[in-house]
């Protein structure tokens, strides 16, 4: 096994375009808590997202409608995630909607990107 464990061959990082870095990083320490380091004014690398990444400055921006992967986040609370995610200035896209399994939700970011956030239904029992 190699000093990173079992990940070998597994996703490691994310990198998100990003038209404007400093409002981007406020929306999701706000939105979510992530922490950012930046590499110089071009670039910026978050932690505490489940998975580590970065954003990079870019007039473009991810949206699955384009073709673009969609990352999924995921909330034990999907309507107070929501919440968070308007108080920061993120804008909801496509609103809650059922699937098999669970409920989610779309929204862009203040730089565009398309997220979504997803929660498991709960057994009647848990509720």
């Amino acid at each position: 096994m190699s000093k990173y464990g079992n990940n070998h061959e597994k996703i490691n990082y994310v990198e998100f375009p990003a038209r404007d870095l400093e409002i981007t990083k406020r929306f999701f320490l706000g939105a979510f808590g992530w922490s950012f380091q930046d590499y110089g004014p071009e670039y910026t690398a978050f932690s505490g997202a489940g998975i580590n990444g970065g954003f990079f400055q870019s007039d473009q921006c991810s949206s699955a409608a384009q073709g673009a992967s969609l990352v999924v986040l995921y909330s034990e609370n999907l309507e107070e995630t929501q919440e968070h995610i308007r108080s920061a200035g993120g804008i909801i896209v496509k609103p809650i909607f059922s699937f098999p399994g669970g409920r989610r939700f779309h929204f862009t970011e203040p730089s565009g990107n398309e997220l979504a956030v997803w929660t498991d239904l709960k057994p009647l029992s848990a509720i």
